[in-house]
């Protein structure tokens, strides 16, 4: 066969309605087509996974709006119940109490994330850096945090001569870095071409201007799950304020839903205008919605951000 001929047989093959479907699709040339029973095991694996992960969430949903009737008969939790009520959500924002350490725990997470993602981009940038003065010392400093977590002694201690005691500053200077993600912040700054740098200081650009104008536009999905981090940690901070706050109209709404939790029965009691109790299972569960819906609806906005942060900011290059 000769030459001529076999690219001429070549170039009809690749012309071919099979290659058309290929190109089409988006695959690769070598790639074989997907088989019908493979794209079907891995639906139903998608679906059997989406339904353990949404199953827990809908029990939830639906024990909290279920009535004591329905809660008795289904042996104490119901999935859809038939005749759904809001009086545990009713009941546990009655008063003002809820709705008081909802704001709290919104403030400390929306001024703890801001000065947290300051502080751990300044640090970040600085240690990248090359030529930073005693850059190295602080990134060795940051570094040994891993290896020495201060105790919760030293820290009630450090707190308490710092006169933070019973303010909400100390529900957010002790957590306000993580050297986790300020290495993960130091190791994306790092990936940035060194070209872009340059190309800055030749226009005069100084190191401030650099920050803001170029590295951190280029940082969006890596500062927007570290910020994800530090509001989760934020929202669901507990132990921090059970240990340092002594008035209980500064408590945020973790520490307020877990009285209801534990104590329904005798809080619900005072609630202004209630006659008829909530079962406590439903109350229970209501807690459990109101404690995850504010995370819950932030998170689809930053989910697309999410593993391009994690990945392009976990590996250089």
């Amino acid at each position: 066969m000769s030459q001529q001929t076999f690219a001429s047989r070549l170039r009809a093959a690749g012309s071919g309605p099979r290659a058309t479907a290929r190109v089409s699709s988006g695959r690769p040339p070598w790639m074989e087509r997907p088989h019908w029973y493979g794209q079907g095991a891995k639906a139903a694996a998608l679906a059997v996974l989406t339904v353990i992960v949404l199953y827990p969430f809908v029990l939830a949903i639906g024990t909290s709006l279920a009535g004591r009737e329905e809660l008795n008969a289904n042996g104490g939790y119901v999935l859809l119940p038939k005749h759904p009520t809001l009086e545990a959500y009713r009941v546990i924002l009655s008063g003002g109490v809820v709705t008081q350490a909802a704001v709290v725990s919104i403030f400390i997470t929306l001024i703890g994330t801001a000065l947290s993602l300051a502080c751990t981009v300044l640090i970040a940038y600085g240690t990248s850096r090359p030529g930073t003065v005693l850059g190295k010392p602080i990134l060795l400093l940051v570094l040994g945090t891993f290896l020495f977590a201060p105790g919760i002694i030293p820290t009630y201690l450090a707190v308490q001569q710092f006169q933070l005691l019973d303010t909400y500053a100390s529900l957010i200077l002790p957590v306000l870095l993580n050297a986790f993600n300020i290495v993960v912040v130091r190791s994306f700054f790092q990936s940035i071409p060194e070209e872009l740098y340059d190309a800055a200081r030749i226009d005069g650009a100084g190191e401030v201007t650099v920050l803001f104008r170029i590295v951190l536009p280029l940082s969006k999905a890596v500062l927007a799950v570290v910020g994800l981090f530090y509001a989760v940690g934020y929202w669901n901070s507990f132990f921090n304020a059970v240990l340092y706050l002594n008035d209980s109209g500064k408590f945020p709404i973790q520490v307020i839903l877990r009285s209801y939790v534990l104590n329904g029965q005798s809080i619900n009691a005072q609630a202004m205008g209630v006659h008829a109790i909530p079962p406590a299972t439903s109350l229970q569960m209501a807690v459990l919605i109101i404690a995850i819906v504010p995370i819950f609806c932030v998170y689809p906005f930053l989910q697309k951000f999410f593993v391009k942060g994690v990945l392009t900011g976990a590996i250089k290059g």
